[in-house]
């Protein structure tokens, strides 16, 4: 049986998918570029100005500033009222948990290494099956589960020979891990609970995790920059406010870029998308920050994205097999929203 999907690839002339095949990967190429960039700005940021929480608001308010005029320019109706429930019970955790995986990934930047802190990362489709098989009572065939093992092992052996390693960092990596994979658990619950859609929600959090980070920004970092007169002496509060800004921009840029990759590929194809960006991080970020590492430690992280490729690969083949929706794949940890596929009513993170 066809779909209208079907239907319509098969209709597009060769020089459709051409220009089909360069526009994805010229978004690739900015969604990776955007990525790179900014993981290798805030390293920079944090050599001067080690003010993680600082850089969090920043992209907090990149997606509620911006977001905006994005959707009025791409005609996305305005949701409708959401009851006060499902406000509280679905948006209000949504919006803290944006913001607290937010501040824990850059607090890891600070403390350790991008490619480390990346290849810590990797462990999401760890969390997300456990997280869906307790919350969503989800249970996952052999080769998923298996999946799971080059993983485990990538990580172990790249934090047991990872030079710069940072408990602390380590730590914050793991939370912030474990909070994104909740969020896509829990952004799957309430996109269908709600009936919303996935940029709209993603504007709603942007807005209400900048409101509730705003007084904690105050607490922890702006009494603490006013107050370090050091700092003032020492930095070019242009650059540091230029740094920020572009930081947030760049976060708000990859999030779009990915949507649109998302929109154009299968999610197979996306999952691997999103894979060979880590790896680009991870080999790019050491070449231009130049952190030592030895070949067991580089083994030890392309293992672990290895793995997720893997777990990737074992999710799509089991849900095409049961035709149910995807468990969330694994992606960029500062964009944790969900497209909904109209094809064939699947819900995957972009």
């Amino acid at each position: 049986m066809y779909t209208k999907h079907t239907m319509a690839a098969k209709m597009k002339t060769p020089a459709d998918v051409y220009r089909e095949g360069c526009r994805v990967v010229f978004l690739c190429a900015m969604w990776y570029t955007s990525s790179l960039f900014q993981n290798v700005i805030n390293k920079h940021l944090f050599h001067e100005f080690p003010y993680p929480t600082t850089v969090s608001m920043a992209h907090m308010l990149s997606v509620a500033v911006f977001l905006g005029p994005v959707l009025t320019i791409w005609k996305v109706s305005p949701p409708e009222i959401i009851e006060k429930r499902k406000f509280y019970y679905l948006i209000i955790p949504l919006a803290f948990g944006k913001f607290f995986a937010s501040i824990s990934a850059e607090f890891s930047i600070l403390k350790v290494s991008v490619s480390f802190a990346h290849t810590v990362k990797a462990t999401m489709p760890i969390f997300t099956v456990l997280l869906s098989r307790f919350i969503l009572g989800e249970k996952q065939t052999s080769f998923v589960y298996l999946s799971l093992l080059p993983i485990i092992c990538g990580v172990m052996v790249a934090t047991l020979t990872e030079l710069s390693f940072d408990l602390a960092g380590l730590i914050s990596a793991l939370v912030a891990t474990i909070t994104f994979a909740l969020q896509n658990v829990y952004s799957k619950k309430a996109l269908c609970d709600i009936g919303i859609h996935h940029l709209r929600l993603l504007l709603i959090l942007g807005q209400l995790s900048s409101a509730m980070l705003l007084p904690i920004w105050m607490v922890i970092d702006l009494r603490r920059i006013l107050g370090d007169y050091e700092l003032h002496a020492r930095i070019s509060w242009l650059w540091v406010v230029s740094l920020l800004f572009l930081t947030g921009f760049l976060n708000f840029l990859q999030n779009i870029f990915a949507f649109s990759v998302l929109n154009l590929i299968t999610p197979l194809s996306y999952s691997i998308a999103n894979a060979t960006k880590r790896i680009i991080i991870i080999l790019l970020s050491l070449a231009m920050l130049r952190n030592p590492v030895t070949m067991v430690n580089i083994a030890g992280m392309m293992t672990a994205i290895f793995g997720v490729f893997c777990y990737n690969l074992a999710k799509y083949h089991a849900n095409m097999q049961k035709k149910r929706p995807f468990l969330p794949n694994v992606t960029s940890e500062m964009f944790d929203i969900h497209a909904q596929d109209k094809r064939n009513g699947s819900m995957y993170q972009v």
